[in-house]
């Protein structure tokens, strides 16, 4: 007999799409488990399969069917009871339910801000953890389908935030990553984000806090004097600056973030020395021409991001983009972001190769593997732990590391004293 959300049973999960998405799943598990339900051992049998998708570029939607067809499948053969697809998909494309028959519940988003069930359930692991404080986004660019899924910018309440943070630490969290579409613009009446993070700093224990993500234009002196005195803050930025050259920027609609997008690498290295920097590129975007391309790639060289991720540009529907002249061949928009990260694996080897030889403080998040201050999880890759103080180390254990070898964007240390 197939279960239903008020019965027990087990549940088989596949989690697609960004941190913010993959809380609201977190929050979707939670209350399954709540009610008495099991994550089952085996994932290709359950009573439930709860597929959470994406849908914010044409790779993440093509992953995501394909994800809903498996399930499906998988179904048909009897090894589930239940389909039910959540998320963005959903939520963007309400009337596309009809093309995977045999799916018994179409979920969007979530509305409003729900509690999520304490203690929360986790799908980063035991040592780290995502906390959302924001939905959806005011930021109007262009190429973006995000307000679309999501809708306006909606501040989640600070004593909201603050109890699931505590409760994140108390059961033993090490590392609160803290998450929206734009977290500099949170408030709660006369709150801001800095004094939502200085009161997560009077949080008691040792753990890591990490800010993600900014527009780089939205950085202010406030934040930047919060991550240096702060006990808690990582000396990390990650701001999506998605191109360098005016005209493209412009065309974005992101003209008020050209000066920052130009240096804010450089000037953040001004003020906080030790500052890890990572950022986002889009290429192939209309009007990018060979020209303008070897303009940002020539700005990227010179601002030596210490992380850097690249993808190309695909219209979206619904999106101004989407219409404008201009555009750039998928083969051309493909290749020239193989060239950022082709000159960004050059980059990194010389950035890394002077990190070998020292130690560094990590945490350990997994059985033999740890990140560093300067490693975001799921993007920056980790240490691999090796000796006999590595193989002790506990999952949520702080430890110093010191680098031996570099193997793609990992290392590989050793646990030191």
């Amino acid at each position: 007999m197939k279960k239903n959300c008020t019965e027990k049973g087990t549940l088989a999960l596949v989690s697609l799409g960004c941190a913010k998405n993959a809380v609201d799943f977190q929050n979707r598990i939670g209350a399954y488990l709540k009610k008495g339900w099991k994550i089952s051992e085996d994932p290709d049998h359950a009573d439930v399969c709860l597929v959470n998708t994406c849908s914010f570029i044409a790779p993440a939607r093509e992953e995501a069917e394909a994800e809903i067809r498996r399930a499906l499948e998988l179904k048909r053969c009897g090894n589930y009871g239940k389909v039910i697809v959540s998320g963005c998909y959903p939520e963007r494309y309400p009337e596309r339910r009809d093309a995977f028959p045999g799916v018994d519940d179409w979920l969007g988003v979530p509305k409003g801000w729900q509690e999520p069930p304490l203690p929360a359930f986790r799908l980063s692991g035991f040592a780290h953890a995502y906390l959302k404080i924001a939905e959806g986004c005011n930021h109007r660019c262009t190429y973006c389908a995000i307000p679309l899924i999501r809708g306006r910018y909606t501040s989640r309440p600070m004593a909201s935030i603050l109890r699931e943070a505590r409760a994140l630490v108390e059961t033993g969290c090490r590392e609160l990553n803290v998450i929206a579409q734009d977290p500099m613009r949170w408030k709660d009446g006369k709150h801001n984000l800095v004094s939502l993070l200085r009161e997560i700093d009077r949080i008691k224990g040792d753990f890591w806090v990490r800010v993600l993500y900014s527009y780089p234009n939205e950085l202010t002196e406030d934040f930047i004097v919060w991550m240096m005195t702060s006990p808690h803050a990582v000396k990390y930025v990650d701001i999506p600056i998605q191109h360098t050259v005016p005209a493209v920027l412009e065309k974005m609609n992101r003209a008020r973030a050209v000066e920052a997008s130009r240096s804010a690498a450089e000037v953040l290295r001004e003020i906080v020395p030790d500052i890890t920097v990572r950022t986002t590129i889009m290429t192939g975007f209309p009007g990018e021409t060979e020209a303008r391309f070897k303009e940002m790639l020539a700005d990227l060289k010179r601002m030596q991001f210490d992380h850097l991720g690249a993808f190309a540009y695909s219209p979206e529907e619904g999106t101004k983009a989407a219409s404008f002249r201009g555009k750039v061949k998928r083969e051309v928009a493909e290749a020239r972001e193989r060239l950022v990260m082709k000159q960004q694996e050059e980059i990194w080897k010389l950035k890394s190769a002077r990190m070998l030889g020292k130690a560094f403080r990590a945490l350990v998040v997994a059985r033999g593997v740890a990140r560093m201050e300067s490693q975001a999880p799921d993007v920056d890759g980790v240490v691999f732990l090796t000796g006999r103080n590595g193989s002790f180390a506990q999952v949520g254990d702080f430890v110093k590391v010191q680098l031996m070898e570099v193997e793609g964007f990992d290392f590989i240390g050793k646990v030191v004293r």
